[in-house]
């Protein structure tokens, strides 16, 4: 399982977590809450589900949010970034997307951004997901903790191969 492997890490390097989450509505933090000994890493998680919220306690850019509605890799990079100033950590991890059933922001069910900000490396994710609502929840808050853990993991020097191939970069940022 991947979320005691993140919060070892974390805790490895002395570093919190903070967690803003849209469609994964809380179950990230969930996740890491489930975990014995999570307290001693994780600071709190924000679930700004309504777009309004993305910019009123994430501070992710009004203007970003009118552009190109909430679905959206620079979205999903302030949510991380902002979680982390407004939690205190040294960590962000966030969650974006569409799980359906219906399109959002132009975007079909199952395009999920997910983003890690670290003192060290900041990553975003698209994950193109299949299934039904329950499972693209499910599967996103997979996603985000995995790549957390590798990039927490990688900043204490641990080697890893690659990362998912299933979790693509978005390098247009």
């Amino acid at each position: 399982m991947t979320a005691p492997r993140l919060l070892e890490a974390a805790a490895a390097r002395g570093w919190t977590i903070g967690v803003a989450e849209s469609l994964t509505g809380g179950l990230v933090t969930a996740t890491l809450v489930s975990v014995p000994g999570a307290s001693k890493v994780l600071r709190g998680g924000v679930v700004a589900y309504a777009t309004d919220l993305k910019a009123g306690l994430l501070g992710v850019d009004a203007d970003l949010l009118a552009e190109r509605g909430a679905v959206d890799e620079a979205v999903a990079a302030q949510m991380a970034d902002g979680v982390r100033r407004a939690t205190g950590a040294d960590v962000g991890l966030a969650t974006t997307g569409v799980a359906g059933p219906d399109p959002q922001d132009g975007q079909p069910p199952g395009v999920v951004f997910v983003a890690v900000s670290t003192p060290v490396a900041s990553e975003v994710h698209r994950l193109d997901l299949a299934g039904d609502r329950p499972q693209i929840i499910g599967d996103a808050a997979r996603g985000v903790i995995e790549l957390a853990s590798l990039l927490v993991s990688e900043a204490l020097g641990e080697k890893t191969d690659s990362h998912p191939h299933s979790f693509p970069e978005v390098t247009d940022m």
